[in-house]
């Protein structure tokens, strides 16, 4: 089963040849700040490039942030950490245009999610990251 994904201009564009492992959202700041709060983590090997990994930016955090971001340098559409060179890795559930096949299992940073947000499923949640 392939799941394609995309960014909002069309420039990037890929495909998992997987489904991903599984889904989470994170209530951090950086992730809101970013629009990429719900992710999916993939297996670098699932991931194939279609169009536009050029067009793709990445934005270097600060310690003691681990991850960087990254966005079509087009539309600036939030991808996660899809250029990672980890064999996983997290990338946008947004920008994933087929249903992944997993749904969210997981809720961290929730010492950080904003009052005005609710949460409104059964997924377990951890105040910073899952242990």
């Amino acid at each position: 089963m392939t799941i394609h994904g995309s960014c909002c201009c069309g420039r990037v564009k890929f495909e998992l040849l997987e489904p991903p492992r599984m889904m989470g959202t994170c209530h951090c700041s950086r992730c809101r700040k970013v629009g990429a709060s719900t992710f999916v983590i993939v297996s670098r090997s699932t991931l194939k490039w279609l169009n536009g990994r050029e067009a793709v930016i990445r934005y270097a955090p600060e310690p003691p942030y681990k991850y960087g971001r990254c966005f079509c340098g087009v539309c600036g559409t939030a991808l996660g950490e899809i250029l990672s060179e980890d064999e996983t890795f997290p990338i946008a559930a947004h920008a994933l245009d087929d249903d992944p096949q997993v749904r969210n299992r997981f809720h961290e940073f929730v010492a950080e999610k904003p009052d005005w947000y609710g949460i409104c499923d059964e997924a377990k949640q951890f105040p910073g990251h899952p242990g």
